[in-house]
């Protein structure tokens, strides 16, 4: 893997990493099969999230840990929705939109889960370079990551929250490419985020009265 984490080029003065470069070209192809709804993003996101474990370690340990979480989760959502794709009637998960409950638990899970994180971050800093950044995006990432799973539209949003924080830190930390992919990571956002926005209102429009 050291090889992989050498410079492949130099743009605007930042160096351009194998691993982080071609890492998060798999997380874009992963993130656009996940607005497509195929259940192939899961495979090719555990692949990216193997990529940028080796590319992450040693250096910021809660971004590394986050891709650990990343796998783990690609693997739940390749059986989450393996189990739920022939539920709609064009095979593919159907989305929908987070019960008021389900939200709730998203957002304390994140608010407590971002507290204990970066107080271990903090408590052990040879853990982390950038505590509490670190710690949101490593909590960020799992509550998005799950609500994918669970086909709840919600997901983008969390994915929105997660980058806007993501991407400073990756340019601090001299993960340029991590940074600048994170432009195409937004369009892909807002592209799938309407997608599912309209898949999941689809039965509720085919109900309505003329």
């Amino acid at each position: 893997m050291n090889s992989l984490n050498s410079v492949a080029f130099t743009v605007f003065g930042q160096d351009i990493r194998w691993a982080d470069m071609i890492g998060n070209i798999f997380g874009l192809i992963a993130l656009a099969l996940g607005a497509v709804r195929s259940l192939w993003n899961w495979p090719v996101q555990f692949l990216s999230g193997l990529i940028l474990f080796g590319a992450f370690v040693g250096h910021l340990t809660g971004s590394a840990g986050k891709q650990v979480i990343v796998m783990a989760v690609a693997a739940y959502g390749w059986w989450q929705w393996n189990r739920t794709k022939g539920q709609s009637t064009d095979g593919a998960i159907t989305p929908r939109f987070a019960t008021w409950r389900e939200r709730g638990y998203l957002i304390a899970g994140a608010a407590l889960g971002t507290l204990a994180v970066g107080g271990l971050f903090t408590a052990f800093p040879s853990l982390s370079w950038d505590a509490w950044p670190d710690a949101y995006i490593f909590t960020g990432t799992v509550v998005a990551m799950y609500a994918q799973a669970r086909g709840m539209v919600e997901f983008w949003f969390a994915w929105l929250l997660v980058d806007l924080v993501g991407v400073p830190l990756n340019f601090a930390n001299g993960y340029a490419f991590s940074g600048f992919v994170y432009i195409i990571y937004g369009a892909l956002v807002l592209w799938g985020m309407r997608d599912w926005w309209l898949r999941s209102r689809k039965p509720a429009l085919e109900g309505a009265p003329a």
